[in-house]
């Protein structure tokens, strides 16, 4: 049997952040009481009209820019029409004649290697209410009905589970980055259909495709490509491959396996037409050009500019661009003047372990960047070592008061030349027996007269400074 590739095309659905539903006034908030945001459009009361939500339309356009997608001259919204219990009006107001976002295409990070991905459209659209399930009955909660959503459809272009998931990392980070959405899996916020089949490797058609619905988590997403990958290329072997059928499954996390759910054999008319309700309105360059000054700095354009530009280790930066605020602090640092390696040396380890301890934001701290220079000044001019500064750091945040509250002349580190010359002189004049074995070969000694020092001024000695002194003292 020839070697065979798996193509992988995903459905990313994600709940936008904004103050009221896409067509309600609502309030669009995640909420585990059932039924609590909810407006009489939501249920589908005679008589109640859309209103489209300006915010939820520029974050979707937004989207569509960093998606390097085309964008349509007029926005119109469409009617997908289907019954169904949790889509109380019959139909979802949503965008198939003329998506927001077409023909994208953006490149992501997989195992270090940048990979491209094309985008076949984004759209925005409304949710619809959630189904709970029990053993004789079922509930509807229409908090969620109207939620605006924007689901982005790639091409199948993927090969494997890394870079699957790898793409939803990415855009969940763009989300955020952008303050578009939360983007929380445990929220129900971001939902994925995955799109697998499996040919031969110099093949041009496409195998049967198999599409798995709603899983809901990264992990999931991961588990249940590998999954499908496998049952495939295994009828493959066996010569069995027409039993896998274009069919619509659904991931079983404790089974761990893909489950059928109904066959897929031909596409559902869902009868699409224009909404009547929401006229259509141009969307200018102007407004596109705006919208496009508000996008920020994306994480993965930050990432590469730490590691080429300022040093930083593919790790080091990958961690700091993990969220904008931590990346913004960083960047604050660098206009301060802050080495780069020294203060991803700070953010990395003492402040995101705090927050880490701490359950807080960085926008929460006490330690802004202003205040971070001010502690690493006292380092670099010797007033302090980095000892001292990081008990110095600890301090300032539970007490909130100002870093130079904490330096006196009782805890300056001594950095003076000559009254280090005189201390050290005088301790090897009365080691002469420390001062013989180490010229003897003993270098380990070394160690001894450091201590030495440090006792005699009760550790406020400039260590740089003393072992610089020693080392012409006891070498030269």
């Amino acid at each position: 049997m020839k070697e065979q590739v798996a193509v992988i095309g995903l459905e990313m659905h994600c709940e936008l952040k904004s103050n009221s539903k896409v067509f309600s006034f609502a309030r669009n908030a995640y909420d585990e009481t059932p039924n609590v945001n909810i407006a009489p459009l939501d249920m589908a009361f005679p008589g109640t009209l859309p209103v489209v939500n300006k915010k939820c339309v520029e974050d979707a356009l937004k989207m569509s820019m960093i998606l390097n997608c085309s964008q349509p001259k007029y926005m119109y919204f469409d009617r997908k029409n289907y019954y169904y219990p949790d889509l109380p009006k019959g139909y979802q107001i949503t965008q198939m004649s003329e998506p927001v976002g077409i023909n994208g295409k953006i490149e992501i990070e997989v195992e270090g290697k940048l990979v491209p991905v094309e985008i076949h459209d984004i759209h925005l659209e409304e949710d619809s209410a959630s189904l709970d399930h029990y053993f004789d009955t079922s509930t509807i909660d229409y908090n969620r009905a109207g939620v605006p959503l924007l689901e982005l459809v790639t091409e199948p272009c993927l090969h494997n589970a890394s870079e699957a998931v790898a793409f939803l990392e990415h855009i969940r980070d763009v989300y955020r980055y952008c303050g578009i959405s939360e983007a929380d899996t445990k929220k129900g916020q971001i939902r994925c259909d995955v799109n697998v089949s499996i040919k031969d490797i110099d093949a041009k058609e496409l195998g049967t495709r198999v599409e798995i619905k709603n899983v809901n988590s990264f992990s999931g997403v991961r588990d249940a490509i590998n999954y499908e990958i496998k049952r495939q290329t295994e009828l493959k072997k066996q010569g069995r491959y027409d039993e896998v059928s274009q069919d619509t499954r659904r991931w079983d996390e404790e089974k761990m396996e893909t489950v059928h759910m109904r066959s897929k054999v031909d596409a559902i008319d869902y009868k699409y037409f224009v909404e009547p309700n929401i006229p259509k309105y141009k969307i200018s360059k102007e407004w596109l050009e705006e919208l496009r000054r508000q996008i920020p700095r994306l994480h993965l354009e930050r990432k590469y500019d730490y590691i080429n530009n300022y040093g930083l280790s593919a790790y080091d930066a990958g961690i700091l661009v993990k969220e904008k605020d931590i990346a913004d602090y960083f960047e604050e640092c660098l206009k301060l003047k802050i080495d780069a390696k020294v203060a991803s040396n700070w953010i990395t380890t003492q402040i995101l372990g705090y927050l880490n301890k701490e359950g807080l934001s960085i926008n929460d701290i006490f330690i802004n960047p202003k205040r971070l220079k001010d502690l690493v000044d006292l380092i670099n001019d010797g007033t302090i070592s980095s000892k001292q500064a990081k008990e110095i750091f600890m301090k300032a945040m539970e007490e909130k008061q100002e870093i130079k509250t904490y330096v006196s002349s009782d805890n300056a580190q001594l950095s003076d030349r000559d009254e280090l010359i005189k201390i050290i002189d005088d301790i090897i004049s009365n080691s002469p027996n420390q001062v013989e074995q180490y010229k003897a070969g003993r270098t380990n000694l070394f160690d001894y007269f450091v201590g030495q020092v440090m006792k005699n001024t009760r550790g406020k000695a400039n260590p740089v400074l003393t072992k610089e002194i020693l080392n012409e003292k006891l070498n030269n």
